[in-house]
C-alpha cells in the first residue's frame, strides 16, 4: 500500500502546479485513471525488486489511456490483466481524447517494452519478480496542436517544483523497492535518477527508449535494450517461447 500512498501524494502535489504556453493541456492519469493505476501497484508493486525501470512521463496513447506506465491498451488488459474505468480528464484536449481501455490506437513504446517482457519472461509474475516499471513524471503535456511536450521542454520555473515533487516520489519508490539497479528508459530518466538519488548505493544506468520517434529504436530495440541491461550487470533468463500455468500460478515452458 505504501507505493499507493506515494502515488497519491505525488498526484495531489502536481495537481496544484500551473503551466503556461506552449502548454495548452495537462493530463494527470494518477487522478482520472487512478483505479487502474492502483490495481497495477497492488498487483505488481508489493515487494522489493532487483531492477527499477524508469520511464519519462505518460504518452497520449499509453498511460494517458490506461493509468499504467507504457500502458498500451492490449498489453495492459491482456497480459498484465488490468482493466478499469477511466474518467475524462479536466481540460480535455480535442485532438487527444481519453477513451480509456476502449482506445483503438496502439502505443508502440508499450508494445515494445511489455512485448519484450512477455517474450523474455513468459508471465507477469516472472517478470515482476525481478523488475518494476514506473514513470518519473506522472503528467502528460500537450501544445494547442496536440503535440506532446516532454518535461524537459518546460521552462526552468515550471520544471523546478515539478521535478522536486517527482524526485521525492522517486526516492520513496527506491526506499520501498530497494532495487540494486535503477535503469532509465532513455537519457532523461537516467539523468533525473542521478540528480534525485544522491547517496543511492545501487547502480544507475540507462537503456534505449523504445519510442518509434527514435531511429535507433526502430533497429532491433530488444537486442539493444538487452545489451544495455547486461552491460549494467542485470542477469536475464533464457527467453520463454511459450507458457502453461501450473497450480500455484507459475508458468512452465509449454508449447502453444
Amino acid at each position: 500500500m505504501r507505493l499507493k500512498e506515494a502515488a497519491r501524494a505525488l498526484s495531489a502535489e502536481v495537481s496544484t502546479l500551473t503551466f503556461g504556453a506552449p502548454v495548452a493541456s495537462v493530463y494527470n492519469p494518477l487522478a482520472y485513471a487512478w483505479e487502474a493505476h492502483a490495481a497495477y501497484l497492488e498487483r505488481y508493486g508489493q515487494e522489493r525488486r532487483s531492477v527499477l525501470l524508469l520511464g519519462m512521463n505518460p504518452g497520449p496513447f499509453g498511460m494517458a489511456q490506461t493509468g499504467v506506465p507504457f500502458g498500451d491498451v492490449e498489453m495492459v488488459r491482456d497480459w498484465l490483466g488490468i482493466q478499469g474505468p477511466v474518467e475524462a480528464p479536466p481540460n480535455l484536449h480535442p485532438k487527444r481524447p481519453v477513451l480509456g481501455f476502449q482506445c483503438p490506437r496502439r502505443e508502440v513504446s508499450g508494445q515494445r517494452l511489455w512485448g519484450w517482457a512477455r517474450a523474455r519472461y513468459g508471465t507477469p509474475k516472472r517478470f515482476f519478480a525481478q523488475f518494476f516499471v514506473a514513470n518519473y513524471c506522472p503528467l502528460l503535456f500537450m501544445t494547442e496542436s496536440g503535440r506532446n511536450l516532454t518535461p524537459d521542454a518546460l521552462s526552468a520555473a515550471e520544471r523546478a517544483p515539478l521535478f522536486a515533487a517527482c524526485d521525492q516520489a522517486l526516492r520513496a519508490a527506491v526506499d520501498l523497492l530497494a532495487p540494486e539497479y535503477l535503469v532509465g528508459i532513455g537519457r532523461f530518466a537516467e539523468e533525473r535518477a542521478r540528480a534525485a538519488l544522491d547517496g543511492y548505493d545501487g547502480r544507475i544506468g540507462r537503456i534505449l527508449h523504445p519510442s518509434p520517434a527514435s531511429p535507433a529504436a526502430n533497429r532491433d530495440w530488444v537486442g539493444q535494450a538487452e545489451q544495455g541491461l547486461r552491460r549494467l550487470g542485470v542477469a536475464l533468463p533464457d527467453a520463454c517461447p511459450a507458457a502453461e500455468e501450473d497450480g500455484d500460478g507459475w508458468f512452465g515452458a509449454g508449447v502453444d
